[in-house]
């Protein structure tokens, strides 16, 4: 390392989702900065439009781009592919699998994860929709149960594979419930001849009074009603109690019912990175309850003013009357933050005042269906799916991914056709069945060699 490179302000970040790459980009015009990003993954998943890749309209490539080819331009940025196991505030090192690295400043932008309300044994039977590979999996269940219900003479066993239970009415689960609801209804119905794929069941179960809970009343209304209109059963004021042997255990006031469903879908909550609790464990910082890392209002953590937490990892609770959403624009305008308070320390400037601008909330129900939350404006139906599109176009990180959707929502809204129905994974496709557990098997070791 030469006297130049020792000089400069070392930042590492750890995480390359929203918060950490937006602010490894502002940091990557500073030239006083050596910055290093670490993310145990080499790409940057896109993950508001996750969903679309579990329900077949768009492949994993379409949404995600190489992290060392978005940050290929800044020079003073390093990327390594590995994975952040523990932290040393006092000599100021983050530990690796492979090796440690030195700091002056630390951004932690490590995300969060599913979250069972401590049922973790539902985990195999309900998956989440956090990455790539959870995406990739409820894809493959929700064809493959298609494909069973094919072959099913029993009229019981085949209705149960075409019930789709969703746990959890916020936007991630609203958008799950619609686009399952446009394969069945619309694109699938004349793909099948054995089975009338609009006799599907899709249950939409959310435990407070309304879905979309943070949204205005009003675009909760409404996009409860454009699912009704799509064929989906929302039920509220609805808790799951158990989840076993292929069939949901749900409490609706004092009513208990039982959902015989192969299919089924969580969408109920999220915890924080196990990162959250290596630092609280290090520095003493407190965690909410469901392990976010409370912090400062510049970003940092207490007595620890180089150690800062970004994205769904903080709970950041200095602006209004409860905790920043966990949502992309708030990473994002984290992360540049952080960037330009750095910045503005190494050339001895005051620092600059964190707050959030918030631009509003969207969500999708299905096509030409959306509900938009644009504070003082409030849109619903084709207007709103409208405003939907372009900016997840927008914010798409490089303009190939841009090119690429553009095309594929333009084909898809006139086509109605999905181009992504691909069963892959590790389960044959001759016979699926499950075990006592709730987990997929098959009658045979066959394993499918599409990789997507």
């Amino acid at each position: 390392m030469s006297d130049a490179e020792a000089s400069l302000h070392k930042v590492v970040i750890v995480g390359g989702g929203f918060g950490g790459l937006y602010a490894a980009k502002e940091l990557g015009k500073v030239s006083s900065v050596q910055v290093t990003l670490v993310d145990r993954r080499n790409f940057h998943l896109f993950q508001p439009l996750l969903y679309q890749v579990a329900t077949g309209t768009l492949s994993p490539a379409d949404i995600s781009s190489p992290l060392r080819g978005i940050l290929s331009r800044s020079r003073n940025t390093t990327v390594l592919m590995d994975e952040v196991v523990d932290i040393d505030p006092q000599q100021q090192k983050v530990k690796m699998q492979g090796q440690e690295l030195t700091y002056d400043t630390l951004i932690l932008a490590t995300g969060v994860s599913h979250h069972y309300f401590g049922n973790d044994q539902w985990k195999t039977t309900a998956p989440g929709l956090k990455t790539v590979e959870d995406a990739l999996e409820m894809r493959r269940r929700i064809f493959m149960a298609f494909e069973a219900a094919e072959k099913e003479t029993d009229p019981a066993k085949r209705q149960a594979w075409l019930t789709f239970v969703i746990v959890g009415g916020g936007p991630t689960g609203v958008e799950l419930a619609g686009a399952i609801a446009e394969l069945a209804f619309n694109t699938l119905k004349r793909d099948f001849r054995n089975i009338d794929t609009t006799e599907a069941k899709i249950i939409l179960l959310e435990g407070m009074d309304r879905i979309l809970p943070p949204y205005a009343p009003e675009l909760s209304a409404k996009a409860a009603e454009a699912l009704t209109q799509l064929g989906v059963t929302v039920q509220t004021k609805t808790l799951v109690t158990n989840i076993q042997d292929n069939t949901v255990t749900a409490k609706q006031g004092d009513q208990i019912q039982q959902i015989p469903a192969r299919t089924i879908l969580w969408a109920a909550g999220v915890k924080a990175s196990g990162i959250g609790k290596v630092l609280a464990d290090r520095t003493g910082v407190a965690l909410d309850r469901v392990g976010r890392v409370m912090v400062e209002p510049d970003l940092s953590i207490a007595g620890h003013p180089n150690i800062f937490v970004i994205g769904d990892l903080a709970n950041y609770t200095h602006q209004g009357d409860k905790p920043l959403p966990g949502v992309a624009p708030v990473a994002m305008q984290e992360g540049q933050f952080v960037a330009k308070l750095i910045k503005a320390r190494s050339q001895n400037q005051p620092d600059p005042t964190f707050h959030y601008n918030d631009a509003g909330s969207l969500a999708v129900i299905g096509q030409n269906k959306a509900v938009a939350d644009l504070n003082k404006v409030k849109l619903w139906g084709p207007v709103a799916w409208f405003v939907w599109v372009f900016a997840h176009i927008f914010y798409l990180i490089e303009y190939d991914n841009k090119l690429i959707v553009m095309l594929q929502w333009g084909w898809n809204y006139f086509t109605r056709n999905r181009g992504a129905r691909l069963i892959t994974g590790e389960e044959s496709l001759v016979q699926v069945e499950m075990d006592a557990n709730g987990d997929f098997r098959t009658s045979s070791d066959r394993k499918s060699t599409v990789e997507v």
